[in-house]
């Protein structure tokens, strides 16, 4: 039973759209704006960067969060990693805005941060180079993903919490479709590009 809350509560906590709220303090609807996406990275896009750390900080703190509750209300390491990946899910699918969120990645980074430490920070370390010899926060995204998997591996990662890296990077590159085909045609936007704001009517 306390697994099933554990998990439950992780996918509640995960689905709170931050971005969506810090955005929306200032009058922009995220929805509507940019590149449409419920993220950090939109958040940077159309609002700036002080609401975009906002964001990405919060987005973080759900993942960290899932997964104390999770490691609190049930012992061992399978229910923690099933929790942090709800937290993922919760995010890319919240309830509450008919499952249509963010990427997932700043959520996955906050759980595995609790999970695998060592591997994420490798995995932001990857993140930040992409980032900066691309200027494509997808690029970073994508980097982050894969490093992470490899991490857990690398350093010997329980196989359930390699498992976990495995399903939270695979839903990151789902999330990440359109943003690879934009890559491949040259029209991805690059960091530092700012939408056109769209007040919340």
């Amino acid at each position: 039973m306390n697994a099933v809350l554990a998990v439950a509560l992780a996918y509640i906590v995960g689905s709170v759209p931050f971005a969506l709220l810090v955005a929306g303090r200032q009058g922009i609807d995220l929805r509507e704006t940019g590149s449409g996406n419920i993220g950090a990275a939109n958040v940077l896009r159309t609002t700036g960067a002080r609401a975009a750390v906002l964001a990405l900080v919060l987005d973080g703190v759900k993942g960290v969060a899932a997964v104390l509750v999770a490691q609190w209300l049930s012992p061992g390491p399978v229910v923690p990693v099933v929790a942090g990946c709800a937290s993922v899910v919760g995010h890319v699918y919240p309830v509450w805005l008919r499952f249509r969120g963010g990427k997932g990645v700043a959520t996955a980074a906050g759980a595995f941060a609790v999970l695998a430490p060592v591997a994420l920070v490798v995995a932001v370390a990857a993140f930040g180079l992409a980032v900066a010899r691309s200027r494509f926060v997808s690029a970073g995204s994508i980097a982050g993903a894969v490093t992470l998997v490899v991490m857990t591996l690398v350093t010997g990662a329980p196989g359930v919490v390699t498992a976990g890296a495995v399903a939270a990077a695979l839903i990151v590159l789902y999330r990440h479709q359109d943003n690879v085909a934009r890559l491949m045609a040259g029209t991805e936007q690059r960091i530092g590009h700012r939408a056109v704001k769209q007040k919340v009517r």
